[in-house]
C-alpha cells in the first residue's frame, strides 16, 4: 500500500545502498547438526562465525525465515553504540567493563566489515548524545569528567560543534560509529558458507521440540535435528514460544532522505561524527548513512506501534508516524528544508523491549542445550555481534568472562499477559512519554 504521489513506504534504505541481493534456497530435505541456529541477522551470523573460529569442525545450520538481515539487522537505526540500554552503572569498575565489553562488540562489527563480501561502509568516527537545555548540557559536562576519571574516553562538544539545532553542546563517544548492517550480514552469507555453515533462507521455523537431540520443524514438511539450537530471533522469538512474557515486540518507525551533497553537510553544520541522539525521555536520533542519507528516527510516542498480541509483522504503513517523526527531523536540521532535501524512504523496524531494557544473553531449557541473546531494546548492533562470542563460550562451557556482566543469564521482569500488556503500553507510554531507546 501507497500514498498517493509519494515513495514506497516500508523499504528500508539499508538494502538499497547495497548490491543487488538474490536470497539463497530455502531447505528441502531433513538434516542434522551440531547446531542449529534460528534467525538470520547479526546475532545469528555473529555466533555462526564465532562457533566456526572456536570450533572449525563444527556442524552449523542456519535457518532465516525470509532473507539474511530480514529483520532488525536490515531496518535499524545504523550506529552502534558502547553501553547496555537500561543499565547505568554508579561505580567505576562497572561502568569502565560494561563499556570495554560493549567496544569489544564494535570491534567484532568491525572486523566482520572488513570479511564481508558487500561493503558495509562501516566508518567508526563517533556518535553524539545532544543536551537539548542548559541543565542538561551541565549535568553532561560533568558525566564526562566522571567518566574519564573512571577511564572511559568520552569528551564535550560545544553546541556548534553537534549540527543540531538548537544544541547546548553533546557528549562525543569516539569509538562509536555506523554501519549498514543489512549489508555486513549478507555479505558474510559466502564467507561464512566457505567455512562449512549451511544457510537457508526462506525457512521458517514453526515448533521447536526439546531433547537431548532438539527437532525443529521447518516450512511445511521439513525436520532439522540439532543437538544445541541458538535463538537470534530477539523480536520474534515469543512466536517460537519462548520469552512471551518477556520481551515486547515494538514497531520502530524511521524516514531517511535522498543522498545529501558534502556541501549540504557543511551548510548543517555536522563534521566529525556518523550519529546521534537527543536527551529527552521521548529521545530521537539518526546518523549519515554510508550513502550520505540523514537517517531519522524517535522523538516522540508516535514513533513507535504496539499491536494487540505483540505480532512482530508490521502490515500496514503508519504515516502518522512518518509524519510526526518527519516534523521532528526538520526541528533539528532546518537547513534541509531550503533545499529540498526529499524523503526517499520510510519503514518499520522490530524492536525486542524488555520491561526495564536490559537484554539477556545466556543458556536454557530442559536439556541446556538452547542458547539465546535478545531484549536488545533498540540498542542492539554492537550487542547483536557481541552476542556471537557470548554464545559461542557458553556453548564451550566457559561461562567465567561474562559473569559480571547484567545481561548474563539475567531473568526478564514478567510483563502482563493481553489485554494488560496493551493497555498498560497505553498508560505507561502516555503518562511518561518515555521512549524504547531510552538508557
Amino acid at each position: 500500500m501507497t500514498r498517493p504521489g509519494t515513495i514506497d513506504d516500508n523499504r528500508s534504505c539499508w538494502p538499497d545502498e547495497a548490491p543487488p541481493y538474490q536470497a539463497g534456497p530455502a531447505l528441502a530435505r531433513d538434516l542434522t547438526a551440531d547446531v542449529a541456529i534460528i534467525g538470520g541477522g547479526l546475532t545469528g551470523v555473529s555466533t555462526a562465525w564465532h562457533l566456526l573460529e572456536r570450533f572449525p569442525k563444527l556442524h552449523v545450520v542456519l535457518l532465516e525465515a525470509g532473507a539474511l538481515a530480514n529483520g532488525a539487522s536490515g531496518r535499524n537505526g545504523g550506529q552502534v553504540l558502547n553501553g547496555i540500554n537500561g543499565v547505568e552503572p554508579r561505580d567505576g569498575a562497572a561502568a569502565l567493563r560494561i563499556y570495554q565489553a560493549t567496544s569489544a562488540g564494535i570491534d567484532i562489527v568491525e572486523q566482520l566489515a572488513a570479511r564481508s563480501s558487500l561493503d558495509a561502509g562501516f566508518v567508526r568516527s563517533g556518535c553524539l548524545e545532544v543536551s537539548t537545555t542548559a541543565l542538561s548540557a551541565e549535568d553532561a559536562r560533568r558525566r564526562v569528567q566522571l567518566a574519564n576519571s573512571w577511564g572511559i574516553p568520552l569528551r564535550w562538544l560545544a553546541a556548534g560543534a553537534t549540527g543540531v539545532h538548537g544544541a547546548h553542546g553533546a557528549v562525543l563517544d569516539p569509538s562509536a560509529g555506523c554501519v549498514n548492517s543489512a549489508s555486513l550480514v549478507r555479505g558474510l552469507r559466502e564467507v561464512l558458507g566457505a567455512r562449512g555453515v549451511e544457510i537457508y533462507e526462506n525457512s521458517p521455523v514453526s515448533r521447536i521440540e526439546e531433547g537431548a537431540s532438539v527437532a525443529l520443524s521447518v516450512g511445511t514438511s521439513t525436520t532439522v535435528r540439532a543437538r544445541s539450537v541458538v535463538l537470534a530471533t530477539n523480536a520474534y522469538t515469543p512466536s517460537l514460544g519462548y520469552f512471551r512474557l518477556g520481551i515486547l515486540p515494538l514497531h520502530s518507525h524511521v524516514v531517511a532522505t535522498q543522498p545529501l551533497a558534502a556541501e549540504r553537510w557543511t551548510e548543517m553544520g555536522w563534521s566529525g561524527h556518523e550519529g546521534f541522539s537527543d536527551d529527552l525521555d521521548r529521545i530521537a536520533y539518526g546518523c549519515r548513512t554510508p550513502g550520505g542519507r540523514l537517517l531519522f528516527g524517535g522523538g516522540g510516542n508516535a514513533a513507535y506501534t504496539y499491536r494487540m498480541g505483540g505480532s512482530p509483522v508490521l502490515e500496514e504503513p503508519c504515516y502518522g508516524a512518518y509524519d510526526a517523526i518527519e516534523k521532528r527531523l526538520h526541528d533539528y536540521f532546518p537547513a534541509l528544508g531550503a533545499g529540498g532535501a526529499a524523503i526517499t524512504h520510510r519503514w518499520s523496524g522490530p524492536l525486542a523491549v524488555t520491561f526495564d531494557r536490559v537484554c539477556t544473553m545466556g543458556v536454557g531449557g530442559a536439556a541446556r542445550n538452547l542458547y539465546y541473546a535478545l531484549g536488545y531494546s533498540g540498542h542492539g548492533v554492537a550487542l547483536a555481534a557481541l552476542a556471537g562470542r557470548v554464545l559461542a563460550d557458553l556453548y564451550a562451557g566457559d561461562h567465567d568472562p561474562w559473569r559480571d556482566l547484567p545481561f548474563y543469564q539475567r531473568r526478564l521482569p514478567l510483563i502482563p499477559p493481553e489485554p494488560f500488556r496493551w493497555v498498560g503500553y497505553q498508560i505507561v507510554t502516555r503518562a511518561t512519554g518515555r521512549s524504547p531507546r531510552r538508557r
